[in-house]
């Protein structure tokens, strides 16, 4: 017998018995995976989309997995706290991260980001995507989008719009659209969305991009009238809404949620987690539920979804340059 030979079959046995781990090859690390609770960090408090989806995707792992998914709401700066865990966590897919549009917007708004929002993880899918709704008091003189586009270019009267707060998704979809309309518009920023609404029901500003689900809600009550949506079409649960691109080629505004995980994950890890998700991403009650609450369900390459985020990341960051929003 070779003595090498046998001494390289006992070596394994011999950490075992010394009680040091023997690393396992990728593929069967996934193919072990996972062996215990498996932890998805949300950056949001509970209540929100984020934590909807979260808690969505927790019970669908864990009756796919047979192993407990729990979601951990980490709802603090922006979403940059529960980015950091994800970011130190060990890319063994048992931390899991749920980042939003608001992930790769930080790299614009944030001087001093402790991460790369793309480089310092592994992108596995994305999961949804929805836009904003343009939404104007019903006392405002246009009734559709191309009356709004006429009456923003030629009002000699100045003309304001309000957002949830400096950085939020209304206040740079506003900004975007005065950069492609060529028009002025003063941003009021509010502390939320409430108070951003109330400020529109009272006539405080002329419009506002705003979440799919509270501005449906206010058009529906007579409140508040729908312009336009920011996505590229029309919406199959508002097709008599117009999208501002039909008069305003180009513009386009969407929020996403998606799943993502450390960097340096081994791929056949990655390649079971993105099977498990796009599962429910694919379900038709996943679909429904997403279009009723004006979004349409995504799945994509773990490659694909890794350059959606960095194209977003560069759109919003000239976009934030061209309006002069500095970063904090």
């Amino acid at each position: 017998m070779n003595v090498m030979s046998g001494c390289r079959r006992k070596l394994p046995l011999l950490l075992v018995a010394l009680g040091l781990a023997v690393p396992m090859a990728p593929a069967q690390a996934a193919d072990n995976y996972p062996a215990r609770s498996v932890r998805i960090i949300t950056p949001a408090a509970p209540g929100g989309t984020t934590d909807f989806l979260a808690r969505l995707l927790a019970v669908h792992l864990t009756n796919t997995w047979n192993q407990q998914a729990i979601v951990d709401n980490r709802g603090s700066a922006s979403g940059v706290n529960g980015a950091e865990i994800t970011k130190n966590a060990a890319p063994d897919g048992y931390t899991l991260f749920m980042p939003y549009h608001q992930h790769t917007v930080n790299a614009a708004l944030i001087a001093k980001l402790p991460y790369h929002p793309v480089n310092d993880f592994t992108p596995i899918t994305q999961m949804t995507e929805g836009g904003l709704l343009l939404v104007v008091n019903p006392s405002h003189p246009a009734k559709n989008a191309k009356e709004f586009m006429q009456w923003a270019k030629t009002s000699k009267d100045p003309i304001n719009f309000g957002s949830a707060g400096i950085g939020s998704g209304g206040h740079l979809a506003g900004e975007l659209f005065k950069l492609m309309a060529g028009t002025q518009a003063q941003h009021i920023p509010y502390k939320g969305t409430g108070p951003a609404i109330t400020g529109l029901l009272s006539g405080e500003y002329h419009f506002n991009f705003m979440g799919l689900t509270g501005a449906f809600g206010q058009v529906r009550a007579g409140k508040l009238r729908a312009i336009a949506v920011s996505t590229a079409k029309r919406l199959p649960t508002a097709p008599d809404v117009p999208a501002l691109s039909e008069v305003l080629p180009g513009f386009e505004v969407v929020g996403w949620y998606g799943v993502a995980g450390p960097a340096k994950m081994p791929k056949p890890l990655v390649a079971k987690i993105h099977a498990a998700v796009v599962s429910l991403v694919k379900s038709p009650e996943f679909i429904k539920t997403m279009r009723n609450n004006g979004s349409e369900a995504v799945s994509s390459t773990p490659e694909a979804f890794r350059q959606f985020m960095l194209d977003d990341m560069k759109k919003w960051g000239d976009v934030a340059k061209r309006a002069g929003i500095k970063a904090q």
